[in-house]
């Protein structure tokens, strides 16, 4: 249990806690009725938003740097990827542990063959293999570099569209600096839950998930919800592509935690006060 004290000065001797370099992917498909977006559920176990409703994502890790120079990502630069973030160096690292992510927490797996075409998992001997890779990768028995080298894979970063940045309040005991991207289903591919982070997996249109989470029976967070208000006004995975590409400006979104436990955002009504009760 975080006592008030921690939440206030945080968890580290009344050191604000370091956000963890962190990304997250919101996995798209066309419907009948508009876009369907792809909600895992966290196991009830978790030590990290228990029952919560999310998008599939998690922390930088170590060997998501390594893809920079391991040509196992020719189709976006580090460069690029760094100048999108609006860091020095080291940007690509955050399309690949969305990527990454998505893979262990979902299944789904965005990867191109030698040729330039799409993984397809359709056939079933190519299904249980990769599930197999997938279980192997959760144990930490396989790096994911190893895993790609192996079935001759590029990374599809580019099919990935960088939309949203958000830093988790001052004052809680973890903290995540956090990439927001956006991706299609890739074809031939079904998402199952990993029965270890996520213990469910459903596509839901965003519309409806903000209605049931208001009802009380969805649980999401924040920046889970804000990011469905946002995409439930496209209609198509293209015009949700088009849309969030035409944005230049990518501002780092930092709630506060007000008194009765609200997050407030930049520029609401009480932001400003709730920062000075935090200090």
């Amino acid at each position: 249990m975080v006592s008030g004290e921690q939440l206030k000065n945080g968890a580290r001797g009344g050191q604000p806690v370091v956000p963890m370099p962190s990304a997250t992917v919101t996995i798209v498909r066309d419907a009948p009725d508009g876009i369907e977006v792809l909600m895992m559920r966290r196991n009830l176990k978790s030590g990290f938003v228990p029952g919560m409703h999310v998008f599939p994502g998690g922390g930088v890790d170590k060997t998501d740097f390594y893809f920079k120079n391991n040509k196992l990502c020719n189709c976006l630069a580090d460069s690029a990827a760094s100048g999108t973030l609006g860091l020095a160096c080291g940007g690509l690292a955050y399309w690949v542990a969305a990527i990454r992510e998505a893979f262990e927490e979902s299944g789904l797996l965005l990867a191109r063959g030698r040729g330039g075409e799409t993984l397809s998992l359709s056939d079933a001997e190519t299904a249980r293999r990769f599930a197999e890779h997938r279980r192997r990768l959760n144990a930490g028995t396989v790096a994911f570099p190893d895993l790609l080298q192996a079935e001759d894979l590029q990374l599809a970063a580019d099919q990935l569209t960088y939309f949203a940045h958000w830093i988790t309040p001052v004052g809680l005991p973890r903290r995540y600096d956090t990439r927001f991207f956006m991706a299609e289903a890739p074809e031939g591919q079904e998402p199952l839950q990993d029965e270890r982070e996520t213990i469910a997996a459903a596509w839901v249109r965003p519309g409806e998930a903000l209605t049931r989470h208001r009802s009380g029976d969805f649980e999401m967070r924040t920046p889970t919800v804000r990011t469905l208000e946002d995409f439930a006004d496209y209609d198509s995975v293209a015009s949700l592509r088009s849309g969030l590409a035409a944005r230049r400006d990518v501002r780092a979104q930092l709630p506060r935690i007000a008194a009765d436990g609200r997050r407030i955002l930049p520029g609401e009504p009480g932001y400003e006060e709730a920062g000075a009760a935090g200090k």
